[in-house]
């Protein structure tokens, strides 16, 4: 039972993760106006925010063994928290990028926590459904949007709703505090058992690397791996990102539909998760990995062509649906594909790297379109996609020649 509740605490932090996410992006095309902003500039906002993510993901290892996966959470959640009510009152762009400081330094240090956490006390299955979660958030925020911009006309009520749905979460995450230490003792006696979902082909991959190595970056297919992750979150961020402006600025649709558009596929990276975790019983992580990839290409064909403007929230859901099983399905593999013992130096280095992609990507994509034309919004997310691809295929490659060496 108590196993139980602390999945629940775990599942709601990663709900508060995901809303903000998807929050800044169905807002933007009614906030730049107001501010006074230029419209490529929610890529600063944007880069300021991944930037923090990027600094608390890698100092969370040193900080977790000081204060515990328990205690940095919460803090985590705090700020957060914080910085969505100051988004509500910001009078001008300047306050944005100020208080995206504490919502990235919180949305990063509470991501690779929890990350390293699930990847190392739980099978496949709840790593997806982890991500899932967060997909609800992610959801939720442009649902949560959409209703005050079209009902109330005011991004800001939007921004002040959230936080308050932060501000809950942190209550709840300061009560049940004790529980982390009466849990974590419990999963530490299983973690062997917990460990043991490796297929063959795995456990092989598993044993050619069982040993911690000097430098990571050198290990045949850590390279392709980390492309693959900037590519991953460099696609999730750009749709989230500029979705809305796209098919406002492009397609001519209203804003608060385009909201609802965009919160529709961070629903599909929500269910696409909830079945990979139970998917994930039967079928290898490297298999789905490569069908949602092809998934989400499919998408991205889809936005690119000039379609009618129905095929727009089709194309939107099947890129939601092609990225749900890969960004947990290549964390998962990563003790699998590259040993247990270089696994947590190594998830450091993913986080990074994905926040890199997160960082740099969708700003530059910002600045093509104010520069060029919002129309290349489809454009970038298909090239994006195929890199990704084609990285995740050659590391598969390299594995196969590592196999038949066993």
């Amino acid at each position: 039972m108590m196993a139980t509740w602390f999945l629940i605490i775990i599942y709601l932090a990663f709900i508060s993760l995901g809303i903000p996410d998807s929050l800044f992006g169905a807002a933007w095309p009614v906030m730049w106006p107001e501010l006074g902003a230029d419209f490529g500039s929610a890529g600063i906002v944007s880069m300021v925010v991944a930037g923090g993510t990027i600094v608390s993901s890698l100092a969370s290892g040193t900080i977790i063994e000081k204060i515990g996966t328990g205690k940095i959470t919460l803090m985590s959640c705090f700020l957060t928290a914080g910085a969505l009510l100051g988004f509500s009152f910001a009078p001008s762009l300047f306050w944005l990028v100020l208080l995206a400081i504490p919502l990235g330094l919180g949305g990063g240090a509470v991501d690779a926590a929890l990350n390293q956490y699930v990847a190392t006390h739980y099978k496949a299955h709840h790593m997806s459904w982890l991500h899932c979660f967060w997909g609800v958030g992610a959801t939720m925020g442009p649902i949560i949007m959409s209703f005050y911009i079209s009902n109330h006309n005011s991004w800001r009520s939007g921004y002040t709703a959230v936080s308050m749905i932060q501000w809950g979460l942190v209550i709840i995450l300061l009560i049940t505090l004790p529980l982390w230490k009466r849990v974590n003792a419990i999963q530490d006696s299983i973690i062997s058992e917990a460990q043991s979902d490796y297929s063959q082909m795995d456990h092989n991959i598993a044993q050619v690397e069982n040993t911690p190595k000097q430098n990571l970056i050198r290990m045949k297919g850590v390279k392709n791996t980390l492309v693959a992750f900037l590519f991953y979150c460099g696609v999730e961020a750009t749709v989230g990102l500029w979705g809305a402006s796209f098919l406002v600025g492009a397609r001519n649709i209203l804003a608060e539909t385009a909201a609802g558009w965009v919160s529709l596929y961070y629903g599909g990276i929500t269910v696409g998760r909830l079945i990979t975790g139970f998917v994930t019983l039967k079928i290898n992580n490297r298999i789905l990995i490569r069908i949602g990839q092809l998934t989400a290409v499919a998408g991205g064909l889809i936005l690119l062509l000039p379609l009618p403007v129905a095929f727009l929230l089709p194309g939107f859901i099947l890129i939601g649906l092609g990225l749900a099983p890969i960004y947990p399905g290549l964390l998962h593999e990563t003790p699998t594909r590259f040993g247990k013992e270089n696994s947590a130096k190594l998830m450091g280095y993913q986080m990074a790297v994905a926040y890199t992609g997160t960082t740099l990507l969708p700003p530059i994509v910002g600045l093509i379109a104010s520069q060029v034309s919002i129309h290349f919004f489809p454009v970038a997310v298909l090239v994006f996609l195929l890199f990704m691809l084609l990285s995740s295929e050659q590391v598969n490659r390299i594995l196969k020649k590592r196999i038949l060496k066993v």
